[in-house]
This record gives C-alpha cells, structure tokens and sequence, in this order.
C-alpha cells in the first residue's frame, strides 16, 4: 500500500513537469503568435532545451551522493522557479529561460524516480512499476494539454503557468512528507566525468543508450511539427490541437498499459523490437492516412502509441544495464534522449518547410531502423544477459 500512495504521488508530480514540457508543441504557432515573433524562433527556443541534457550526468547523480529523495525535491525546487519567472515576468527572453531551467529540474528529477525505481522494485517487475509512474507523461496530454488550451483560449498564453505553480507546490510538499530519505550510495560519492566516461566504455551501455537516441530523434521528428501541420492541412483552432493532443495522451496511455500487460513476460529487449518495428509501420501509415482529419489523428495515434511502448520498455532495460552505476546510466540515457530531440527538432523544421510531412515521417523510419540495428547488435551477442524470473 505505501508503495502505491508513492507511485500515485509520482506519477501526479510527473504529470506537472511533463504537461509543463510538453505544452509547447501543440500550442507552438499560437504561443508564438502571442508574443510576437516567428515561429522558428520559438522552435529553436524549444529545441535548445535539449542540450541542458547534455550536461545532466554531471548533475544528476547527486540522487546517488545526497539520496533519490534530495534528488527529487531539488529538481521540483528548479522547476518552481522556472515557472514562477514567467508567472511574473512573461516575455519571451523569460520564456526561453524558464524552459532551460524547467528542463534542468525535469532531468534531475526523472533519474532521481527512476533510480528510486530501480532500488526497491525487483527487476521482473519493474517494467510494470515504471510504466505507472509513465502514466504521468499520457496524462500530460490527456488532462494537463487540454486544460491548458482551455486557460490559453480564455485568459492567454501564460495562464497555465499559475496552474503549474500552484500544483507544482503541492507536489514538492508531497515527496518532502511521503517518500522517505534513503541513505547515500557510498561509491558513488566519488562521481566525476571520469567515472562518466568510464561508464560510456561499456559496449552494452554505448548500444542500449543508441536504442534510446534513435528512437527519440524519429519521434521528436513528428512531435515537434505536428501541431503545425495540423494548422496548416486541416485550419484547426486551439480547441482542435488540445482535442488532438488528448487523443495521443490516450494513444500514450494504451502504451504505458500495454508494456504493464507485456513488458516484463516478454522480456524487455524483445519488447523493445516489436515496438520499434510497430514505430516504422506507424511512421510508414501516417500519410497514407493524412486525407482526413480524422485520418490523421488515426496515424497519429498508432505512432504515438508505438513509440510509448518503446520508450516505457526501454527504461526498465537501463536500470539494469549497469546497477552498481544506476544514476549514472540514467542521466547518460536521459542525455541519450535529449540529443535524440534535440537533432530531430532541428531538423524538422526545416525538412516540413523545404519537402512536406511525407518526407518528415520518413526520417522517422530510417531513425528507428538505426535504433532497431542497435538492439539487434545488444541482443545478437548476447551483450544484455538480464535475468528475467518468471512472474508468479
């Protein structure tokens, strides 16, 4: 039971961060309409939140020197500032610092819940722990997106941030009351870019960390130019992008239960290959399907619901990767994805505008083969042997 209540708080922590994360793409045209700028200024804004990861696995395994509690709080404590700079001072110079910041406290606070992951839940059940706490990320665009199109729609672009703020609050005051300190890992207070590097010569840990980055970069691909695309083909307003980003806050969630139903029976990596596979096909139907509307929102949603899966199964497989340097992996793996995003939203923009949406979800096919050639070369020499009990 006291293992639930910490999940359920995670995941509504989780839920904040990520609506926070993810307003920006569906809303990117109408954001930047109302600050008065190009659209490609903002896109760049968004995009140059990804190299924060960059630099998070010099950061992020503080959660191993102070504790995966510490952790939490002081990535929530950045957050809160972030938004509370542009609850006061809206413009968009605060703006794009408020998304660095956001992101920094985002990236510290993930590893941090992840490790927490890793050290009480047994690895054969991990897949279904972790893709709980995932539920926060669907949530986002199910509840959080359109909550925020509705606050933009009647009170302005920075109406939500009050919304984050104040839940933002309640959340921190949360974790501070029920997830209980744990004791520092005594190795890993000699954490440096030396024990970094030394992590990134494991071949194991080089291959799972490229599933990861691939995998991203075909989604991020899509993400970022959807809600453009949508604007642009079909003429939607506010109201039809949140309704649209709630259908892949579903798709996600189908996701998120479906590796609780199948992640750990399978086995992480065969899971990792279904769903990868599942992504390309998606990726392959999305303009066939894009006569319609409804057609679109269709693809969208088996691609979006593809990409979860890989994602909810990837994580699990890090965690274990290398156990006695957890942190560091999922800081170097949470770096992985942000490098993922950050070339895939650099190129997107540019290849909608120059060769259309077809030529977008190309890219994303030939990135997840990249992925998929990855896992192959993990799974084909045996470099994972990651024992997985049967479940009772």
């Amino acid at each position: 039971m006291k293992m639930l209540n910490e999940l359920a708080l995670i995941t509504f922590v989780r839920g904040i961060l990520n609506t926070a994360h993810r307003m920006a793409y569906p809303f990117l045209g109408v954001i930047s309409r109302a600050l008065g700028i190009d659209i490609s200024a903002l896109s760049l804004a968004v995009s140059s939140r990804n190299f924060v990861g960059m630099g998070i696995p010099l950061i992020s395994p503080i959660s191993d020197v102070r504790g995966r509690k510490f952790g939490m709080i002081l990535g929530l404590s950045i957050f809160l500032f972030a938004i509370a700079l542009v609850c006061f001072f809206p413009s968009f110079p605060t703006l794009f610092i408020s998304l660095l910041l956001s992101v920094l406290g985002k990236y510290i606070f993930d590893p941090s819940v992840l490790s927490y992951m890793g050290d009480k839940v047994p690895y054969h059940r991990r897949g279904l722990a972790i893709s709980v706490t995932e539920m926060g990320w669907s949530l986002a665009f199910i509840l959080g997106i359109p909550a925020a199109g509705y606050l933009i729609n009647r009170f302005g672009w920075v109406a939500p941030y009050y919304l984050f703020l104040a839940l933002g609050i309640l959340g921190i005051t949360g974790i501070f009351f029920v997830i209980p300190a744990d004791p520092a890992k005594t190795h890993a207070t000699k954490m440096n870019l030396a024990a970094v590097l030394t992590v990134l010569k494991n071949r194991k840990v080089i291959l799972a960390l490229n599933v990861g980055l691939w995998t991203t970069a075909g989604n991020e691909i899509v993400n970022l130019i959807f809600g453009v695309w949508l604007e642009d083909t079909f003429y939607v307003q506010i109201g039809a992008l949140a309704a649209a980003s709630a259908i892949i806050g579903l798709s996600e969630l189908g996701g998120e239960g479906l590796v609780a139903l199948f992640t750990d029976k399978l086995g992480k990596p065969k899971a990792l290959s279904i769903g990868i596979i599942a992504s390309m096909l998606a990726a392959i139907g999305l303009p066939i399907l894009a006569g319609t509307q409804t057609g679109a929102l269709i693809g969208l949603f088996f691609f979006y619901i593809a990409f979860e899966f890989v994602m909810v199964s990837h994580l699990p497989m890090m965690t274990e990767v290398i156990p006695e340097a957890r942190a560091t992996a999922m800081s170097l793996n949470l770096m992985g994805y942000s490098v993922g995003r950050a070339f895939g939203a650099f190129l997107a923009p540019f290849i909608y505008k120059n060769f259309g949406f077809g030529m977008v979800t190309f890219f994303a096919i030939g990135f997840n083969g990249v992925a998929l050639v990855a896992l192959m070369m993990l799974a084909g020499k045996e470099i994972v042997k990651l024992k997985q009990p049967k479940l009772s």
